[in-house]
């Protein structure tokens, strides 16, 4: 909730004796790469506002607040003026005050004032309703707050429209609940006096572009109601802070940057652990789950509240699973360790939330779905099991430890992949490096279109309006063409039966979900999960994990959006393998350059999951697949794509097998080079490898080996072998792997030189010998050549070799550099 009086914290040997025990013991000192100590940082307060009520100024007092931090007080007062204002500062350092004091303070003088408060998850908006209660009760005052989204019952609702004083939601709920059915909310919008945006650097991409929509439609609603809101957002660090806030709102803001926090730290202790090397001639390495369960092990023992980050639902159940059959060993110890991911039922994840902020649970495993401000109490140690791919990202997830003045550990424990080895071992860059960019465009056609769509039903349009940069006229003269408005002299009206909110998700192409249904307990839903992820964890066959406890897929009913699942005993679990086909739809820019050409522009990619592996638990050894057929899942989006002659390979030596090998394993580095420029995660970009005059793409088989995947319709889909292709274009495509695309492609295109002369760097100072995990794939998974084939490909493209080096060529000048290198 905000900051309290703070007495002297004894100093807690645990956490020194772990970094102690880290840096003495030989095997893991070895490992570290760095250790970052970051000392404790005194508080900066600023006293309390003269205009705060003086039963506020109490209930404060009474929860140990005595003044505020130099941010604290600078929001409050900025938002007092009437001006929109943007916090940015670290984790835990009290932000929740720079909105409540101003809102409880307009409550306290006028009862009829309301406002709605915007959280990402359902899981914040949960945590805030219970510190705004809280003080409410100090107060002796009544401040009506409630949560409004999916789980609000049908009942409560109409005492939340005529009686909230705030409104705690979603931009989901906004978006589909709240603002087609205004009439029913009109005393609310009438007397909005704030919107409180928080969390607003998760609001990025297309996800970010639609909430941008739904708050222009929300300001034309206050607009027709007569009320002019106030924005007060919060952030976690990020470049363009006032920027972001900007293009979100629509209107220009008060920043309150991280130079003006006033909230006090307690000292910090950050580690670089990159797992031991396995076979330096395959530049294997162990593997970052292993690792971090060692990590966190004496964590455990030592009784040190503990949350490891992973990068995915599957790596969060199965790090889980290992920690709780080492520590949980019959039921009394079962919370001890917990799971927390996407996907959870609302009463399982409050249970955990509650665990955790009681003390119950020791070390919990999370996907990024707690690396938001959820009060999940003082941590101490924070195990980042692989770069989360931004620097934003790592902070926030290092600063869920140390929620106190006492010592805390972080320690990043490195992926075998290019972008977290760079990392691991450049520190500076996570410390040197300033936050990512928050990007969106709410300008893009295919957002701005579908929310022009449902601003119609709420509202007509008059022809002197504006809604975004576009021709508005222009698109409704569209709308009208395709029969869903009609013009009425000045105005603008819908003119379908549709209700088209509910064909808009802000999330993702998809707007439907897919329930998880146990028949080994009552045919009992346990979880859900979006429609396109279900392709690859919930197929036919697939072993589904739930905190730690697996179940196997027995049938998934895809069109009634059903997965019927058993519980079973079994030491593997599955991961899917796919390929991609990508269509070029049209080019925006295009350059053709000795040999090949490079453009960006609108490409159509259709992802079909094929089979899966079977993965023994602890060895990670292959011990099984199985096939799936499911249906494509498509999307329109955005890409940058490389187009090579065939000809000009096939003179250089080149043959089939080398150039796929070559490109694929150029496209992975790329790609996390790409992410770094680009200051994303590397999940928002995707790559695809394919020939579209020759009709192949490149995939993987059933045992996770490259393969090459037939287009054409007349010879079906089928796998085809390298030695029966030829080679007239091939084409190496890293497209925006979101609908529609946030404008990566075009940067991409930009950055091109800049990436593949990068890219030949990183695969020639690899210490590997053919190809390994950290440049361009571990052999077995590429044939031997693959390192050389693209370390020759890229210095060509980029025109660091006028021509082409040919395989002979290309592997003795990769010897050069590595005998160069060694001398």
């Amino acid at each position: 909730m905000g900051q309290r009086a703070m007495s002297a914290i004894p100093h807690r040997r645990g956490v020194a004796e772990l970094i102690s025990d880290l840096k003495s013991t030989p095997e893991l000192a070895n490992c570290i790469t760095a250790h970052v100590n970051i000392p404790a940082r005194p508080a900066k307060p600023d006293g309390m506002p003269t205009w705060l009520d003086p039963r506020l100024v109490s209930a404060l007092k009474a929860q140990g607040i005595e003044e505020l931090y130099r941010h604290q007080r600078l929001a409050v007062d900025a938002s007092r003026k009437g001006e929109d204002v943007v916090v940015v500062t670290p984790t835990a350092s009290g932000k929740t005050l720079c909105y409540n004091l101003p809102v409880i303070q307009s409550v306290l003088e006028e009862p009829s004032t309301r406002a709605f408060y915007l959280f990402p998850t359902k899981a914040l908006s949960q945590d805030q309703v219970g510190a705004l209660r809280a003080l409410s009760d100090q107060l002796c005052t009544p401040l009506r707050t409630w949560t409004y989204d999916g789980d609000t019952p049908a009942d409560a609702r109409t005492s939340i429209r005529n009686r909230g004083h705030v409104v705690v939601t979603n931009p989901d709920m906004l978006h589909a609940g709240i603002l087609p059915n205004h009439p029913r909310w009109r005393r609310v919008l009438q007397d909005l006096r704030y919107v409180v945006v928080d969390e607003m650097h998760s609001y990025r991409g297309v996800f970010g572009s639609h909430v941008a929509n739904v708050l222009r439609r929300l300001r034309r609603l206050c607009e027709y109601y007569g009320s002019s809101p106030i924005f007060i957002c919060s952030s976690a660090t990020i470049s363009n802070p006032a920027e972001h806030a900007q293009r979100l709102i629509g209107r220009k803001v008060t920043l309150v940057g991280a130079e003006k926090n006033g909230a006090p730290s307690g000292p910090k202790d950050f580690v670089f652990y990159n797992p031991p090397v396995l076979n330096k001639e395959l530049g294997i390495r162990k593997g970052v789950l292993s690792q971090a369960r060692r990590i966190a092990s004496p964590c455990i023992e030592n009784k040190l509240q503990t949350i490891c980050f992973t990068g995915s639902r599957l790596h969060t159940e199965v790090l889980s699973r290992y920690l709780r059959e080492r520590h949980c060993k019959n039921s009394a110890s079962e919370m001890r360790v917990a799971s927390y991911r996407g996907g959870y039922l609302p009463n399982l994840r409050r249970k955990i939330e509650k665990g955790l902020r009681d003390g119950q649970i020791s070390c919990v495993v999370s996907t990024n779905a707690l690396e938001l401000g959820i009060d999940i109490g003082r941590l101490d140690v924070a195990i980042l099991a692989g770069y989360p791919g931004s620097v934003a990202s790592a902070f926030q997830q290092a600063g869920r430890a140390g929620r106190s003045l006492r010592q805390s550990l972080v320690v990043l424990v490195a992926r075998n992949t290019p972008l977290d080895q760079y990392v691991v071992n450049h520190p500076e860059f996570l410390f040197g490096s300033p936050a990512e960019h928050a990007r969106i465009d709410p300008d893009n056609l295919v957002v701005l279109v579908a929310h022009i769509k449902c601003a119609l039903y709420e509202l007509p349009f008059h022809d002197n309006e504006e809604f975004g940069k576009e021709e508005l006229s222009e698109i409704l003269d569209f709308l009208a063409e395709a029969g869903v408005a009609h013009r009425r002299g000045e105005t603008c009206h819908w003119a379908d039966e549709s209700f088209p909110a509910d064909g808009v998700s802000l999330r993702s192409s998809d707007p439907e979900n897919v329930v998880i249904i146990d028949q080994s307990n009552g045919n009992r839903v346990i979880a859900e999960t979006d429609r396109i992820s279900a392709q690859t964890t919930v197929h036919e066959g697939a072993i589904y994990l739930l905190e730690g406890k697996p179940y196997q897929v027995d049938r998934l009913d895809w069109s009634q959006k059903k997965a019927f699942v058993r519980s079973l005993q079994v030491d593997h679990y599955t991961t899917a393998m796919s390929y991609s086909r990508v269509r070029i739809l049209e080019a925006f820019a295009q350059e053709k350059r000795s040999g090949h050409e490079r453009a960006h522009g609108d490409v159509h990619v259709a992802k079909r999951t094929i089979g899966y592996k079977k993965i023994k638990l602890y060895t990670a050894e292959n011990c099984g697949f199985g096939d799936v057929h499911l249906p494509d899942v498509e999307m329109h989006t955005t890409s940058l794509w490389l187009a090579l002659d065939g000809k000009v390979l096939e003179a250089a030596g080149y043959r089939g097998v080398g150039v796929v090998d070559g490109l694929m394993g150029l496209g992975k580095v790329m790609r996390s080079l790409a992410a770094l420029h680009l200051m994303c995660d590397p999940g928002d970009l995707g790559i695809a490898l394919a020939d579209p005059e020759d009709s192949w793409a490149a995939g993987v088989d059933r045992g996770g080996k490259r393969t090459l995947q037939s287009l054409d319709p007349k010879r079906g889909a089928r796998t085809i072998n390298a030695t029966d292709i030829t080679l007239q274009r091939p084409t190496l495509f890293i497209h925006d792997a979101m609908p529609a695309g946030v404008g990566f492609a075009e940067k991409l295109y930009q950055l091109c030189n800049v990436l593949l002369l990068e890219a030949s760097h990183r695969i020639s100072g690899c210490h590997c010998e053919s190809g390994c995990p950290s440049c361009v794939g571990p052999l077995g998974d590429v044939d031997d050549g693959a390192r050389a084939a693209a370390l020759d490909i890229s210095r060509w493209l980029s025109g660091e070799n006028q021509d082409l080096l040919g395989p002979t060529g290309a592997q003795k000048f990769l010897t050069d550099k590595l005998l160069a290198r060694r001398t």
